[in-house]
């Protein structure tokens, strides 16, 4: 062997070894760069929101900890379900077990401040599903479509008694991708996400229903005229299915949206993303579109601005920001555009703020369930060898975990409402309560109604029905009256001809109750409808028609759709 030879040799061998050095450093993961808490004082430093709105601290840690949803009960007391086992490290490790809760607040004083703390029912695998009834909890838990509920008989604030009251069964698949929400909606049917069917309660019995699949996730909420409202992130999605309630089937206008609806303004370029560089950009490494939408809500407080009543707020924990919702309609057709240009609602450069639901408090103001941790996804997106997982690693978000915050959204001109008192509240009371200015008093008024199943309110509901000034008063009057089963057509053929038209479709949809239990006679009264001239209205005589499968059915649409150029109509019909 020559020197030459031997030379060439060297000089290659350590070419070869300088460019695998090189392309090892390059796969490693950068430096660990540790993402610090913040108290809960700190973390209201770094929000940024329009001008005279801001966050309160309602409930931190250690009190609550994983905290995913919040509710109310009908004295304003405050449950909140808490996935403690949530992703506690890199690889959700024991996330499948029996150590979460469903914790309880209330305010001693009735003014606002939740100074009592309890753990209203323990030992719960992830709950999911939280819904306050007249005597109880409704609760849900993860891998099961099971509904338990959960007394608390002698008033210490703890759950003594637990009853199935819906036998779903198991289930499987990621908790990601399992069901949500749990509503009691206008309609009297509660309403949930992921399962194609909505259950009634009547009594001790729970009815099932099958409806359409709504393509919806984490997070659901209803609108004043009991359109639930859905939001997809798996689908990188966020609103879907929102033209009509989700009963009368699933509708998609190419131009529903406004242009670049999807796109995101985060203050933060972690690009802690699940699939690499497509979801942020490259100059920032801001999120650049919606990925993790979640926990909608419509508001409809009466303490905030007026402008802000009626929008649909939802999360993207992933941007560590809330995206504020118009809705526009206009004939008969529901257009959403983004409230800001080029920026969002609430935003954080605190990467460890992950708002995962929102809600509509008993006080006016909105609620947001911030988990408050490093890494959001869960386990089966950040395995070994994924992009995900090398970012989690390089800023240690695996190592934050095991908090959570709830903050009251407020305004400079507002002052939160008093506590409300409507678990022992009279019937006259309650009655009194369904035109209230703010849509949860109006929602658990007519929730507690239905459920006491008090006879004695309804020549109250009739005359409310009726004479009451404001259209949304009728509206509850007109449906509490349908879950009380005191709903006569001669009431429905008056409300045909309300002067409000979210009256006349209210009191179309309430007669689908009728029209199942065998009284067919208003079909007639329901067809003259199709004549009115709100294409809203309109709508509404077709997807009813549809619904029930009249014997006409379809040449009644044919021909409503041919009379009216409304382009909902027309789409809808088509």
């Amino acid at each position: 062997m020559n020197s030459k030879f031997l030379l060439y040799l060297f000089f290659a061998t350590a070419l070869l070894s300088t460019r695998l050095v090189a392309a090892n450093e390059t796969n490693q993961v950068p430096a660990p760069s540790p993402t610090p808490y913040l108290s809960a004082a700190e973390e209201a430093k770094k929000f940024v929101l329009p001008k005279g709105y801001r966050l309160e601290l309602v409930v931190s840690d250690p009190i609550i900890r994983e905290p995913v949803v919040a509710v109310f009960d009908g004295d304003g007391r405050m449950f909140v379900a808490e996935m403690r086992t949530y992703m506690q490290d890199i690889d959700g490790t024991n996330e499948h077990t029996n150590t979460g809760c469903v914790s309880l607040h209330w305010s001693s004083k009735r003014n606002g401040v939740y100074d009592k703390h309890t753990i209203f029912a323990d030992n719960l695998l992830l709950p999911r599903m939280i819904l306050p009834v007249a005597d109880g909890l409704l609760i849900n838990e993860t891998d099961s479509n099971d509904i338990w509920l959960y007394r608390d008989t002698n008033g210490d604030g703890k759950a003594d008694e637990k009853t199935l009251l819906y036998k779903g069964g198991k289930r499987g698949g990621n908790l990601e991708h399992q069901q949500s929400g749990l509503i009691w909606n206008l309609d009297n049917w509660l309403y949930m996400t992921v399962n194609d069917s909505r259950l009634r309660i009547k009594g001790t019995n729970v009815i099932s229903e099958p409806i359409p699949a709504s393509g919806g996730q984490w997070g659901l909420a209803h609108d004043d005229y009991g359109k639930p409202w859905f939001v997809n992130a798996g689908g990188e999605i966020g609103p879907l299915h929102f033209q009509q309630p989700i009963i009368y089937g699933r509708f998609t206008f190419a131009d529903e949206l406004a242009q670049n609806y999807r796109e995101v303004w985060p203050l933060i370029g972690l690009a802690d993303v699940q699939g690499g560089d497509i979801r942020f950009r490259p100059a920032d490494k801001t999120l650049n579109h919606l990925t993790a939408a979640c926990g909608d809500d419509i508001f409809r407080g009466d303490r905030l601005p007026k402008d802000l009543r009626g929008d649909l707020l939802f999360a993207e924990p992933v941007g560590r920001m809330i995206r504020r919702t118009k809705i526009d309609v206009k004939d008969g057709v529901t257009y959403l555009r983004n409230a800001y240009d080029n920026s969002e609602f609430i935003r954080s450069t605190d990467p460890n703020f992950r708002p995962v639901n929102l809600v509509t408090a008993p006080d006016g103001t909105l609620y947001i369930v911030d988990m408050y941790r490093g890494i959001i996804q869960e386990g089966n997106w950040v395995k070994e060898g994924s992009y995900l997982r090398k970012v989690v690693q390089q800023y240690q978000l695996d190592k934050n975990f095991g908090r959570g915050r709830i903050w009251r959204l407020v305004h400079d001109d507002f002052k939160p409402a008093p506590q409300p008192a409507m678990q022992t509240a009279k019937t006259s009371k309650l009655v009194s309560y369904l035109e209230h200015p703010n849509g949860w008093w109006r929602d658990t008024a007519q929730k507690l109604l239905v459920l006491h199943n008090d006879k004695t309110a309804v020549p109250a509901l009739i005359k409310m029905a009726r004479q009451n000034k404001n259209h949304l008063a009728r509206i509850h009057a007109i449906w509490t009256l349908e879950g009380l089963d005191a709903l006569e057509p001669s009431l429905l053929r008056e409300k045909f001809h309300d002067e409000h038209p979210q009256v006349r479709i209210a009191a179309i949809r309430a007669s689908e109750t009728l029209y199942k239990r065998g009284e067919t006679n208003l079909v007639a009264d329901i067809q003259a409808l199709a004549d009115d001239s709100d294409s809203n209205v309109v709508i509404q005589t077709m997807m009813t028609a549809n619904l029930l499968k009249w014997k006409n059915a379809k040449p009644f649409i044919e021909a409503t759709v041919k009379k009216n150029p409304a382009r909902g109509v027309q789409e809808i019909g088509a």
